[in-house]
């Protein structure tokens, strides 16, 4: 029996155990020790400190896996141990025989794909070397993370995994907001969008905000934001703090609090090179497009940090998330036709797999019919056609793109608007339409509007 099988079988039981399937790490650390290596070979060949996997990682995993098998899982004996006790409760009647599916999702059913994909979910794709990245980033004194990608590529569900990894880690805290939450009212204004920040912080961290001790009018709201992080925030907390703020291209659209607010960010960023408090703090931005309100360079927290730029699905990735909802005969020949309509993206692809997974429909209806009002992408078609009905300029410049054969060049902040729906892809900095799907569903409603 392959890992992977026997990963398979443990994983529905340490989810019962405690909560949990086995994380990236522990995974990368059961590979290795699997394939015999040393954790300084593992570390090297994943980009992670050798100590991290030694002495977090692995430890973790023995006693999550002695729990399991009842009896003392070391690196030495691991392999044998789990050998042994799948044969064991094979042979013993104790495992049903899906236990033994080829697949991780193979007694629970796929939710209907709507927004992040859930922590624990089988039917989430590892992304195994950007999460190692980003984990090891984050382990640096004072670091940032830029996550970017357009609209439902997989930003929040990668960061939720991320998060999760650094809660489990005692070595860390984390705070994690969403701007879409905060009220317009409160993005219109640096001193109200500040206090807001430092009020969801300390609720997170179970801390009384006590802004009026630290905020005075006298000295600004960005220096009394600074005293308060400095001297009460850092200043209560032991370990580092992971402080994720997710959807920032909501302050993209208020350009005096972009101008205000993310030189504040860099200067943070700057600090901890300086002062050992501000060495705690490691920020996480996330975002679906470029920035496009001026900054200057030495002002910008977007031209510093670790990058991470999130892509769509290639067609392995696709044939592995098949595999997940037990489309085992599902052929490369179908992930080609489902790419060349949907092109890769995340959302849309689990939309279509969900579909074939339910039986109600082949591959081949299910395209016939996507760019129909009764098709499986109607209520996100329609959810676009809405929005570019109220944004004219977006429409027409679309509308231009889905015309045209040839990348093109737009108005910047257009291209940037368009980007961050997923309605188009770059190419250096020129357009090209996102997908067929909805190159078809729009040509058409333009050619409806136009009779």
């Amino acid at each position: 029996m392959s890992l992977e099988q026997i990963i398979d079988i443990l994983n529905p039981q340490l989810l019962d155990y405690d909560n949990r399937y086995l994380n990236s790490t522990e995974l990368l650390v059961l590979r290795g020790i699997w394939n015999n290596q040393t954790y300084q070979e593992i570390a090297q060949q994943e980009g992670y400190s050798t100590s991290y996997f030694a002495n977090v990682v692995a430890p973790e995993l023995c006693r999550r896996l002695s729990n399991i098998t009842q009896r003392r899982v070391t690196k030495k004996n691991c392999r044998a141990i789990l050998q042994s006790y799948i044969l064991e409760a094979h042979t013993s009647g104790e495992t049903s025989s899906t236990l033994f599916s080829e697949n991780l999702s193979a007694d629970i059913a796929p939710n209907y794909p709507c927004g992040a994909v859930p922590l624990n979910s089988p039917f989430y794709l590892t992304q195994t070397s950007v999460e190692n990245q980003i984990i090891e980033e984050l382990a640096k004194p004072g670091a940032l993370v830029r996550i970017k990608a357009p609209q439902e590529r997989g930003k929040t569900s990668l960061l939720l995994r991320i998060l999760d990894v650094c809660e489990k880690n005692s070595d860390y805290q984390t705070i994690n907001l969403d701007l879409q939450k905060a009220d317009q009212t409160v993005l219109q204004d640096i001193n109200h969008f500040l206090r807001w920040l430092c009020v969801n912080c300390a609720h997170k961290l179970k801390l009384k905000p006590n802004l009026d001790d630290y905020w005075d009018e006298d000295i600004g709201s960005k220096m009394s934001w600074t005293i308060y992080f400095e001297e009460y925030i850092l200043d209560k907390i032991e370990t580092p703090l992971i402080f994720a703020l997710d959807e920032v291209n909501q302050i993209f659209e208020h350009p005096q609090l972009t101008n205000d607010f993310f030189p504040l960010l860099r200067s943070c960023y700057e600090e901890a090179k300086r002062v050992r408090i501000w060495q705690k703090l490691r920020f996480v931005i996330v975002h679906s497009t470029e920035i496009y309100v001026p900054l200057k360079l030495e002002q910008s927290p977007f031209n510093v940090g670790l990058p991470i730029e999130l892509e769509g699905f290639n067609e392995q990735q696709i044939m592995q998330l098949a595999q997940k909802y037990r489309l085992n005969l599902i052929r490369r020949k179908e992930v080609k036709q489902l790419m060349a309509m949907v092109g890769g993206y995340p959302a849309l692809v689990h939309l279509a797999l969900y579909h074939l997974y339910e039986g109600k429909m082949n591959l081949e209806e299910l395209l016939k019919n996507a760019t129909t009002t009764t098709g499986i992408y109607s209520h996100q078609l329609q959810h676009h056609w809405v929005n570019l009905q109220e944004q004219s300029d977006l429409a027409s410049a679309f509308q231009t793109v889905c015309n045209t054969s040839e990348p093109i060049l737009l108005d910047p902040i257009v291209t940037y608007k368009l980007n961050s729906m997923g309605l188009i892809h770059l190419v250096g900095n020129k357009a090209i339409v996102g997908c067929r799907l909805y190159q078809e569903y729009f040509q058409s409603q333009w050619s409806k509007n136009e009779k």
